[in-house]
């Protein structure tokens, strides 16, 4: 049962304070974005968001700390952002290539600390585009020179602080911690959710109502459904004989997830829509023809239809991206054929890699454009049901983060508990 597992969890030591330690982690960055940077108009700040999509989503994105304008404003938005342009840089530089998929888990180090150095110039440019056209909203007053340095040092050292919480929770926690620190703003925003619902309830939409809900069971189904499907590969393995004993002989799989890179592709995708749209509002009012380019880009954001579009286009890229870069079918071949493995019917070595290169796109098709039809279903069933009122429930950025999450960390600690079950043999 359920709660038996529960039990089991919190008996297990080492287990209980992993668990702890990122709550722990969870309840500092609460803390951290409901701390805000001195001067702010908070009414002028509620009505800001509240009337622009755009940064509705962006303060979803940072787990609500941009509507308070806190120290943690900018959220990890610019560290992402520098993954990104270092994982496209692999595809343009041989050497990074090689320094992230060939040199073991040194090179990932490196590469992964030349990411943590371009945080630092992106937090900057952000959090100075961010701070501009909240002067200009008139939502915070005139910055001195002194002030203004201090004001990017304070939010660009929050987005750092925030990275290595992150990489904490990775290191000594359960599950990816960038991943779960999305998934604390998340859900830290969840009771204003529930209160704004309630002041905007209507008894004669109740059909519309039950519609909403049922939709958004089936679609959580969905979520759950594709992210644990799997296409098995039969592999078999030869029979070895070593000395007086036989080794081999034996069938099993190799599992190929439908949706292998889980919720980065939606976050990723995230990043490079907001980051344009948040350059194209801080030129939108310098004049001149910047200032017109600008505002046009601005305009082309605000159409539903052509974001809906790119931000599909972006997540099926960089879901067939990121699967590029972290799975690897001639390593696998190549693993498979010196342990004496192979697929039936395939010859190993390069037919093997070419056969699951056959398979891994035409699975991930499927899972790409499921990525990319959930995270803009909120606006289509906005339309058909008149309710955009909590519609994290029903799909989107926000329902995949939490609900891979979840199942992210429901796997870890499932096979952690498996792993101290086999230690007791």
């Amino acid at each position: 049962m359920w709660y038996q597992r529960i039990i089991q969890i919190f008996k297990l030591k080492d287990l209980r304070n992993k668990i702890l330690f990122v709550l722990a982690i969870f309840a500092l960055f609460r803390i951290m974005a409901n701390i805000p940077m001195p001067g702010i108009d908070a009414e002028r700040m509620r009505e800001f968001f509240a009337g622009n999509q755009f940064f509705g989503l962006l303060n979803l994105f940072t787990g609500g700390a941009l509507d308070n304008l806190s120290i943690v404003m900018l959220g990890l938005g610019p560290f992402i952002t520098a993954t990104i342009i270092m994982q496209l840089l692999t595809m343009i530089f041989p050497q990074l290539e090689q320094l992230y998929k060939e040199e073991g888990e040194a090179g990932r180090q490196k590469f992964n600390q030349y990411a943590r150095i371009g945080t630092v110039p992106l937090a900057f440019l952000q959090g100075y585009a961010m701070l501009n056209l909240l002067q200009r909203q008139q939502i915070i007053g005139a910055l001195s020179p002194f002030l203004l340095f201090s004001s990017l040092l304070t939010v660009a050292a929050g987005t750092l602080f925030l990275m290595w919480l992150g990489e904490l929770i990775s290191e000594k926690g359960i599950g990816n911690g960038v991943s779960l620190l999305i998934f604390a703003g998340i859900i830290a925003d969840f009771p204003n959710n529930i209160r704004q619902m309630l002041i905007t309830w209507d008894p004669g939409q109740i059909p519309s109502y039950l519609l909403f809900f049922g939709m958004a069971l089936l679609i959580i189904a969905g979520v759950v459904l594709i992210n644990e499907g799997r296409r098995n590969i039969p592999v078999s393995y030869a029979k070895r004989v070593r000395g007086m004993k036989m080794y081999g002989g034996v069938s099993t799989y190799l599992p190929l997830n439908i949706n292998p890179a889980g919720v980065i592709p939606i976050i990723f995708a995230l990043s490079i829509m907001l980051f344009p749209g948040m350059i194209a509002n801080f030129l939108g009012g310098t004049g001149g023809i910047v200032g017109t380019v600008a505002q046009g880009i601005g305009a082309l954001f605000q159409s539903p239809w052509i974001y809906g579009s790119l931000y599909f286009i972006l997540i099926v890229m960089f879901t067939y991206f990121y699967t590029a870069v972290t799975f690897d079918p001639k390593a696998i071949s190549s693993n498979l054929q010196k342990m004496g493995g192979f697929i039936p019917g395939i010859r190993p070595g390069t037919s093997t890699a070419n056969f699951m290169y056959y398979i891994l796109n035409r699975v991930l098709l499927i899972g790409a454009l499921f990525l990319g039809a959930i995270a803009i279903l909120p606006s289509i069933i906005g339309g058909a049901t008149g309710i955009t009122v909590f519609s994290f429930l029903i799909g989107g950025t926000a329902l995949l983060i939490v609900v891979s999450v979840v199942l992210d960390v429901m796997r870890q600690i499932r096979s952690q508990l498996e792993m101290r079950e086999y230690e007791t043999f």
